[in-house]
């Protein structure tokens, strides 16, 4: 009697019609991580669809996944260090900052830029789907007078820096260091991201100085640890969180990339914010300045119950870190500090991360030895239906308790934070009308701060012009353009 056999390269083969047990080596490393069950419809599946399944298993990498089902299952209900506010001496807040200060780091940040020590890493993997769009959300058009989407207006910013940067040490002689780009998307988004770019010949930046890598994805588990099924011929996984980054990075052999063209510090940040200063000078000159391993832009909370995540330090003299709203007590999110009478947790994490390149290595082996992952119970498609189970994920904060020196920055939110989160109409915040007037009404303080004067047909509040980042990064450089001239609101400035 025939039988359907593995053959070398992993394939199923067909000699008879009869069935015949999985391969007998994959069915007994399943045992040996109890995930056995993921051939249980073994003898109802197609030729094709056995040789999907047996494929899809052997992508796995089932001793590392069953390490971080353990051990992130055994972390649930553990105690957690106790939660103190961020020490003052910790932030360098807007109102304490000189502009000597502010001078000093952005000559410096200029000048590493200039050097090529700085690398910009984007976080990419997300889809447009709350937005309404089925593309990569850095495709997305705001609705800006320009219609820019968010991957052309940061790329715009990092061509400002790179020009600025190149002036401030060559007096304009032409020559400049290219800030390279590293774009992390997802299995979802990577083929559409890399095509938007292509079509839009990567919006004046060299091709070689963008670099695309995936995040990784994980199985998804019942409660007990076993991986749900999709299909009967695939398992259920899911991207393992912006916090992937880190183990992706190693994978891929790019931070040693990094190392070779001479990075020493990475910018890293979230792709839905449409005020992203990315390389931001200032950010920069001041994490050297500092002598820090990680650096994250802070915004005030806006009251005590904004639903955001919040820097604290996680035990007496312990590493600063993240604590998102859902894991605060009302008590908590509404203490108030006597001495300055604002929130004692008052920190908001909005992703503009810095880190020094040797500490990102550290970060992604220290993840990968811990291999503690967040557990999010959600909605699952799986053979049975839509079902309850868990999705693993790892979070770009993470980073934060492996620090021994974390400083954070804060930031007008209204000049660097306008998020990208939410559908039209769906929401009064986050959504892209809302980014589009912070953008514009920035920019429009801009220009009558450069001598320019604006005319509208409609109420200011609710237009503005914008400023083409190629003309100024934060408002830098604009009076030959504007003083004197009057701008038609809403309309783009650009040389």
């Amino acid at each position: 009697m025939g039988e359907i056999t593995s053959s070398s390269d992993g394939s199923v083969t067909n000699s008879s019609s009869s069935s015949s047990p999985p391969p007998q080596g994959l069915l007994e490393r399943l045992k040996d991580y109890g995930q056995e069950d993921v051939f249980s419809l073994w003898d109802e599946l197609s030729i094709q669809d056995k040789d999907l399944l047996v494929r899809d298993i052997q992508n796995l990498d089932l001793p590392r996944i069953d390490r971080i089902i353990r051990c992130s299952l055994r972390s649930q209900g553990l105690p957690v260090p106790t939660i103190e506010p961020v020490p003052e001496t910790s932030v360098s807040s807007v109102d304490i900052r000189t502009l000597e200060e502010r001078e000093r780091w952005w000559k410096m940040g200029l000048k590493a830029i200039s050097e090529g020590k700085l690398a910009v890493l984007l976080l990419a993997g997300g889809q447009g789907s709350r937005l309404g769009s089925p593309d990569p959300k850095g495709c997305f058009n705001i609705g800006l007078p320009s219609g820019k989407s968010l991957f052309q207006l940061q790329a715009e910013r990092i061509l400002c820096a790179q020009k600025l940067a190149a002036q401030s040490v060559n007096e304009g002689s032409g020559g400049f260091v290219a800030i390279h780009w590293y774009i992390m998307t997802s299995p979802m988004t990577d083929d559409a991201t890399r095509k938007f770019f292509e079509s839009h010949k990567y919006f004046g930046l060299e091709v070689d100085q963008v670099t695309f890598f995936q995040q990784g994805t994980i199985p998804c588990v019942s409660k007990d640890g076993r991986f749900i099924m999709e299909s009967p011929s695939k398992v259920a996984k899911s991207p393992d969180g912006n916090g992937g980054v880190y183990s992706a990075l190693k994978t891929s052999r790019l931070l040693e990339d990094m190392a070779m063209r001479g990075v020493k510090y990475v910018d890293c940040y979230g792709v839905d914010n449409a005020l992203v200063r990315v390389a931001d000078p200032t950010f920069l000159g001041y994490f050297i300045d500092k002598g820090v391993v990680s650096a994250a832009k802070v915004v005030r909370k806006a009251y005590p119950q904004e639903k955001v995540g919040v820097f604290v330090r996680r035990g007496k003299g312990g590493p600063l870190a993240v604590v998102e709203y859902s894991e605060m007590d009302q008590s908590m999110t509404s203490a108030i500090n006597q001495e300055t009478g604002r929130l004692r947790y008052c920190w908001s994490n909005v992703c503009l991360h810095m880190f020094t390149l040797d500490f990102l290595n550290q970060v992604a082996n220290g993840l990968e030895k811990d291999s503690i992952y967040h557990l999010a119970e959600k909605t699952i498609a799986s053979i049975h239906g839509d079902i309850m189970g868990l999705k693993l994920e790892q979070f770009i904060f993470d980073a934060f308790t492996y620090a021994p020196s974390t400083a954070l920055f804060e930031v007008i939110r209204e000049e660097e934070f306008a998020p990208v989160k939410n559908a039209n109409g769906t929401s009064a915040v986050d959504t892209p009308d809302s980014a589009r007037l912070l953008v514009l009404r920035l920019h429009s303080r801009w220009v009558v701060a450069a001598g320019g004067f604006l005319t509208h047909s409609i109420p200011l509040y609710a237009t503005g012009v914008e400023i083409s980042p190629l003309c100024s990064y934060a408002g830098e450089n604009l009076e030959a353009i504007c003083r004197g001239r009057t701008f038609h609101a809403p309309c783009e400035i650009t040389f």
